[in-house]
C-alpha cells in the first residue's frame, strides 16, 4: 500500500485522520497543502512525512519558487522526526545543482528508497521473532508510517512471509489513537492476529507474561542510542526493563541523526491542547482545563536491546555501531548526504 506517491501534478496520500471510518485518498498540489497535511497529521510518521515533504518542495520546485524558502516552511511543520530535515535537505541540493528535474527526480528516489530500505529493515528484524511471537507494539509504525511496507510492523510482516506466527498487541496510543485507528486498521487488512489494549492496561499485559517482546518505530535515534518516538514509548522501555522483556527500535539509518549527541538535546513537539481535551469529536475535559500534549519522549538507549535497521541488527555500545550503519547505507545509496 503506497501511501505516499508522486502523481507528477501532485502528491497522493492517504488522509490518515479519516481512518479507520473512511479510507480517503487526497491529492496535495502545493507545499502549503502539503506542509497542512503534515501538521494535521493527515500524513504522518517519519519516513511518510519525509517523503511528503520532499516530493512538496520538488512541486514548489517546479513551479519556480524559491528553494530555500519553502524548505524552511516544510522543516518548521514537525520538529522531532529528523526524516523531514534529511529528506528536505537532500531535495534542496538536487534543486541547487541539477533544477526542478533533479529535484523530482531526488524526490521520487526517496520514496523508492524508503520502500526498498523498510523491505531490508524488516528481514533484518524477522530474524528476532520466534514462530509463536506475542509482540506489543505502540503507535503506528507500518506502511501508513512510511512509503510502504513500515518499520515496526515490517519486522512483524517479513516475520509473517517467512511463515513464522506472529500475534500482536497494540496499545491505544492516546490522545490521537494511532495505534487503535491505524495499526489494528493495517494489520486486519494484512490479517495478522491483533489485539488492542488500552494504554492504562499495558502494564497489566506486560507483567501478565503475554508478551515476547516489545517492537516500535522511531522519529529520531542520537548518536548514543537514545530513541525520540511517539509519547508512551518511554513507558513501555521501562515495563519491559522491569519485566526482562526485549525492547527493539526498528529505525532505518536516516533516522539516526549523528549530530545529536544524545536524546537531552532532541526538540520535542508539543501539539494542541483539544488533541487532549476532545476524543474524536467528544468532549472529555473541561474547556478552560490547562494540558500538557507533547508528541513525543525519549527512551536512553540503556533500556533498549537492539536497534533494527536496514544494514544490520546494532547492539550495546551503540555509538560505534550507529556510526557504522549510518556509513555503510550512505556507501550503499552511492554517496554521504549529512545534515546541515
Amino acid at each position: 500500500m503506497a501511501t505516499v506517491a508522486w502523481t507528477g501534478g501532485g502528491i497522493r496520500i492517504i488522509d490518515q485522520s479519516r481512518l479507520p471510518d473512511e479510507e480517503v485518498w487526497l491529492v496535495l498540489r502545493s507545499a502549503e497543502e502539503v506542509a497542512e497535511a503534515i501538521t494535521s497529521m493527515r500524513v504522518r510518521g517519519a519516513p511518510a512525512i519525509g517523503a511528503a515533504a520532499a516530493m512538496g518542495l520538488a512541486l514548489a520546485v517546479s513551479s519556480g519558487r524559491d528553494v530555500d524558502e519553502v524548505a524552511a516552511m516544510l522543516t518548521a511543520t514537525r520538529p522531532t522526526a529528523v526524516n523531514l530535515e534529511w529528506a528536505i535537505h537532500r531535495v534542496a541540493g538536487a534543486a541547487r545543482s541539477g533544477g526542478a528535474t533533479a529535484a523530482v527526480a531526488e524526490a521520487v528516489a526517496i520514496a523508492d528508497e524508503d520502500v526498498r530500505v523498510n523491505r531490508a529493515l524488516g528481514q533484518m528484524g524477522s530474524s528476532l521473532l520466534s514462530d509463536g511471537s506475542h509482540v506489543l507494539t505502540h503507535c503506528n509504525a507500518g506502511a501508513l508510517a512510511t512509503v510502504d511496507y513500515g518499520t515496526a510492523l515490517g519486522v512483524v510482516r517479513a516475520a509473517v512471509a517467512s511463515g513464522k506466527r506472529v500475534r500482536v498487541w497494540v496499545g491505544e496510543t492516546r490522545p490521537v489513537l494511532q495505534g487503535a485507528r491505524l495499526t489494528s486498521w493495517e494489520l486486519r487488512r494484512d490479517r495478522i492476529p491483533v489485539t488492542v489494549v488500552a494504554d492504562t492496561a499495558v502494564g497489566a499485559l506486560v507483567a501478565s507474561g503475554r508478551v515476547g517482546c516489545v517492537v516500535v518505530g522511531a522519529d529520531r535515534v542520537a548518536a548514543n542510542g537514545d530513541v525520540a518516538n511517539k509519547i508512551g514509548t518511554y513507558t513501555l522501555a521501562v515495563l519491559a526493563t522491569r519485566h526482562r522483556v526485549p525492547f527493539y527500535v526498528a529505525a532505518p539509518t536516516s533516522t539516526i541523526d549523528l549530530a545529536t549527541p544524545d536524546g537531552r538535546t532532541i526538540v520535542i513537539e508539543e501539539r494542541p491542547a483539544d488533541e487532549v481535551r476532545r476524543l474524536r469529536g467528544a468532549t472529555v475535559t473541561p474547556d478552560d482545563v490547562e494540558v500538557w500534549n507533547p508528541a513525543f519522549d525519549v527512551t536512553p538507549a540503556e533500556l533498549v536491546t537492539a536497534i533494527v535497521t536496514e544494514v544490520g541488527v546494532v547492539t550495546a555500545p551503540f555509538a560505534d555501531g550507529l556510526r557504522s550503519a549510518v556509513s555503510r547505507a550512505s556507501d550503499a545509496r552511492g554517496a554521504v548526504v549529512p545534515l546541515p
